[in-house]
């Protein structure tokens, strides 16, 4: 047998990504991503619904151009959606392996937390990247797309109320008669009297007419022809002749802006820049508009560090502990979108430098995200020892006495309307029920609130507090302190 070719095969297939390791984690992450994504688009489609049925109601919208609103709404929703669904993929994903011991079990056959996270930074930065597209191509179109068919809703309602010898108010403040209108909408005996920010009116009539409209630029014409003009002053009164004359009608759609305005979120990436020299860089509108630019390019960024920093919060779940890492993941997501805003309105007031006060919470949230990733790499808590320990112990003054009278008046009720005799239901003030770890060293053992309850030394397990004592084993100082309490 040939060494000399023996020795490359087996130095290649060591150097070989373990694909099938890979394809699993992803295999976990992917399957509560999609669920996650659907519960939460369900959710933020209801909150646009309730607002929205104010529209479809005054315009009286159809099945079809309801499913085009709704996919004009899509990119927008999506651009909050993708980021929460990603990191709740990631910490439910790996909760379910830390609580099943298969984080343990990979551990012992030498796959550390660094070989884990390829597939993780791999779908992560996909999800970023689609969620960058929807952010600076797809919103900007679904802007304009919901603006052009909002447009046309509101040009085809002013064409259905505009009947022959009536008056009609379709174009707000402009009462418009037409005696005769013809297969071709030509006006025929046209009277039009406008109120837009008069106290009188002006009144035009003219022999003929028509309305027109621009989709492109979203405006509505009135031209007319052959008529004359009656401007009414107090005690003058103005009666000007003309040949044409042109009325333009910015539409608004009920709760709505003009629909011939150019808003931030329809402007793409180059017209933001073009629109902030032009107001100039450093005033209050340049400074809105390069704001838009950097939110659209933060977001993404922010959805892939916000998916790794659920990576450490997800493995401080462990066996017979819950998965705390969705609430917490919950709270940093939370934070996150907190720390953006008032980092960003600060920018456009221009407390803080535009570009650093956008890309701060970014930069912060990555520092703390690369951090507790270490952290956990050296099967260390999220947090050091003494801060853990110093928040504990006020939780446990503080907090956990008022969860604790909660819990005794809830549970009293309870007993009361199911017409029980109200008992004991503080819990574990003994520490019976809990699942102790044990290290067979110092023979101390610590209770789930400890910092060391998940250390790799702790490798013996209790059903609770007697059971451990029965064994010859004794709490560390800490839990000590907390059992005293439970005590008193």
């Amino acid at each position: 047998m040939d060494k000399s070719r023996c020795w490359p095969d087996m130095v290649s297939q060591l150097r070989r990504p373990p694909f099938l390791l890979y394809s699993y984690i992803a295999a976990e992450m992917l399957a509560p991503f999609f669920a996650s994504f659907v519960i939460l688009y369900g959710i933020f489609f209801l909150m646009q619904l309730i607002p929205l049925l104010e529209v479809v109601l005054a315009l009286r919208i159809g099945l079809a151009d309801f499913i085009r609103i709704t996919s004009y709404l899509f990119p927008h929703m999506l651009l909050y959606i993708i980021p929460m669904a990603s990191m709740t993929g990631v910490i439910i994903g790996f909760s379910r392996l830390a609580n099943d011991r298969e984080i343990l079990a990979f551990k012992a056959c030498g796959v550390s937390l660094r070989q884990m996270l390829p597939p993780v930074l791999v779908i992560t930065a996909v999800i970023a990247i689609v969620t960058g597209y929807f952010s600076i191509r797809l919103i900007p179109l679904g802007e304009v797309g919901m603006k052009q068919l909002m447009f046309q809703l509101a040009k085809e309602k002013i064409d259905k109320g505009l009947k022959e010898k009536e008056f009609t108010e379709a174009l707000g403040d402009l009462v418009v008669y037409v005696d005769e209108i013809d297969d071709d909408q030509e006006w025929r005996g046209v009277y039009v009297s406008d109120m837009r920010g008069r106290l009188q009116p002006l009144i035009t009539m003219a022999k003929s007419g028509r309305l027109s409209s621009d989709v492109e630029r979203m405006q509505v014409v009135v031209e007319l022809e052959d008529g004359t003009l009656h401007n009414v002053d107090d005690l003058d009164n103005q009666v000007l002749r003309f040949k044409r004359y042109q009325l333009q009608i910015p539409l608004r759609p009920p709760g709505g802006e003009d629909l011939d305005k150019l808003s931030r979120g329809s402007m793409t990436q180059t017209q933001l820049l073009e629109a902030a020299r032009e107001a100039g860089p450093n005033s209050k509108e340049g400074l809105s508009y390069r704001s838009e630019y950097h939110h659209r390019l933060i977001m993404p960024v922010g959805c892939f560090i916000l998916s790794l920093i659920g990576l450490p919060l997800a493995l401080q779940a462990g066996p017979g502990m819950r998965a705390v890492g969705v609430p917490l993941g919950l709270l940093v997501f939370v934070s996150y979108y907190i720390a953006f805003t008032i980092t960003r309105v600060l920018s456009e007031e221009g407390t803080l430098p535009l570009l650093l006060g956008m890309w701060l919470p970014n930069i912060l949230f990555l520092l703390f995200g690369m951090y507790f990733l270490w952290r956990v790499d050296q099967e260390r808590p999220l947090l050091p020892e003494q801060v853990h320990a110093a928040l504990l112990v006020r939780y446990e003054r503080y907090v956990r006495p008022l969860l604790r009278r909660l819990r005794k008046r809830t549970g009293a009720l309870l007993f009361k309307l199911l017409g029980r005799r109200a008992g004991s239901v503080g819990g574990m003030a003994t520490g019976e029920g809990l699942l102790i770890h044990a290290n067979v060293h110092t023979r101390t053992f610590h209770l789930p609130e400890c910092a060391q309850y998940n250390s790799p030394q702790c490798r013996i397990e209790f059903k609770d507090v007697k059971v451990a004592r029965q064994a010859g084993f004794h709490p560390c100082g800490f839990c000590a302190t907390l059992l005293d309490q439970d005590r008193q």
